[in-house]
């Protein structure tokens, strides 16, 4: 490609005439939901291959640049946003939460203060607000708004063990871990593998952490819990990956609590069902937790990097995280001192475009339909002759057919196919698969077009 128009410094005429083009595109792309394979062939891969080419002296044109993602990338792209996919639990994103980040983007802040972007600040301090009133949890924790489940867990652990150890007399931001007290970490047999990263990167090592031994559904089974005492972190599941059950949570948030230990929820997407109008039973006790990290990019559907963390206690996320510099100091509850990065974008603003617009009724709706047709889908696999593995508590469906040969085989005919996409899973030392219902833009229909050809796979 060669260059004919500047690269940057462009006049006013120029900068909108190319935003405009983007937002054209932007508006096709969407346009082709449901029409376009769910995963892409291997022509299109390989097109995206080809613009691997050396850093040259010119450069390409804005509009030359824009056209090969658009043209080349888009055509590459896993159709996430379509009701047709059921992998992972991936939310289509809500179309108020995409146009916020949008606008947002327009509006280049750096989100980590007040002084950087007052909107920014209110705007994200309002979805704390709105998350906790949504999920019932303690309405003074404190809310921090991360890139990930990841980042989320890796800061609430942070924070656990810093008062755990400050509870000793051991001040770990001075003195460091080495000749620390000892903290223990109790983990679930099924822990997700982004806490098993999370515990990695902070040290605690894979070989010392106690696993509690789990049931048929994936819960932990409270009567072997490992012992716990006042320098353990115990950590438990919302939403276990391939049942969607959770843990026994009235029972073991007790039972930390007398022992003293600091109690951890991965809630990824089953802490969600504290929103529903029926299911709040499924995760009863877990507001009695110390932390929980959940994410709003799967059942509320908003775009990515768009994770949420929670502290009961605030002082202790803001103390822990603290970022203030001379040049730039900051109330306890400015991003900056709750989450990870100091420089930022407010990627809480599209959470809070999503609740402010769903209001309660709107969201417990979104996850009860998300679970009825979850269920919906498992009789269909039923009928077509698959056994479900799971309950179907969630929006979770596991399953597998007679054999590991035909589980592959169908999982492999429904994604070479284009016409749908779910992935394979292991469960219980067998080879399964999983079909996760979080996208507000599935329906009846489209699971009934997925069952029919998993019906056509078994034949």
């Amino acid at each position: 490609m060669s260059s004919h128009e500047p690269h940057h410094g462009l006049d006013a005429a120029t900068e909108a005439a190319l935003i405009a083009d983007a937002d054209g595109r932007a508006q096709r792309y969407l346009t082709g939901i449901g029409t376009r394979r769910v995963f892409p062939d291997s022509a299109a891969i390989d097109a995206v291959r080809s613009l691997d080419a050396p850093f040259d002296e010119t450069g390409w044109a804005p509009s030359e640049t824009l056209r090969a993602l658009d043209e080349v990338g888009g055509a590459a792209t896993v159709a996430s946003n379509d009701p047709r996919y059921f992998g992972f639990v991936i939310g289509a994103t809500l179309p108020i939460a995409a146009a916020a980040d949008r606008l947002v983007l327009a509006w280049d802040q750096a989100a980590s203060s007040f002084d950087n972007s007052p909107a920014a600040h209110l705007l994200e301090r309002h979805a704390a607000r709105l998350v906790l009133d949504a999920l019932d949890l303690p309405r003074d924790a404190g809310v921090g708004f991360s890139t990930s489940a990841t980042a989320g867990t890796l800061t609430a652990l942070v924070t656990a063990r810093r008062v755990l150890l400050s509870r000793h007399g051991w001040d770990v931001d001075r003195r460091g871990l080495s000749g620390a007290p000892d903290v223990r970490v109790v983990v679930s047999e099924l822990a997700h593998i982004t806490v098993l990263k999370a515990l990695r990167l902070l040290g605690f090592g894979l070989d010392n952490l106690h696993r509690a031994p789990v049931d048929e559904h994936g819960r932990i089974i409270a009567d072997m819990l490992p012992e716990l005492d006042d320098r353990t972190i115990l950590i438990l599941q919302a939403g276990e990956v391939n049942t969607g059950e959770s843990d026994p949570f009235i029972t073991l948030v007790p039972a930390a609590q007398r022992a003293g230990a600091w109690v951890h929820v991965d809630g990824a997407f089953g802490l969600w069902a504290r929103a529903s109008r029926t299911h709040q039973h499924l995760v009863a006790g877990v507001d009695q937790a110390d932390s929980w990290t959940t994410d709003a990019h799967k059942w509320l559907n908003t775009p990515y990097d768009a994770a949420i963390h929670i502290v009961r206690d605030s002082t202790h996320l803001a103390d822990a995280l603290n970022a203030d510099a001379a040049y730039s100091t900051a109330t306890a509850d400015a991003q900056k001192n709750l989450t990870l990065e100091f420089s930022r974008r407010p990627r809480g603003i599209p959470t809070w475009a999503a609740l402010r617009t769903l209001g309660r009724t709107g969201l417990a709706g979104l996850i009860d339909s998300r679970i009825a047709l979850a269920q919906h889908a498992a009789n269909g696999l039923r009928e077509a002759g698959y056994s479900v593995l799971n309950r179907v508590v969630l929006n979770q469906v596991l399953a597998r057919g007679d054999d590991a040969e035909q589980t592959a085989r169908a999982r492999e005919h429904v994604q070479n196919s284009g016409e749908a996409w779910f992935g394979g899973t292991t469960w219980q030392g067998q080879p399964a698969f999983r079909i996760s219902l979080s996208s507000w833009r599935t329906e009846q229909e489209h699971v009934d077009a997925l069952l029919a050809t998993l019906a056509g796979a078994k034949q």
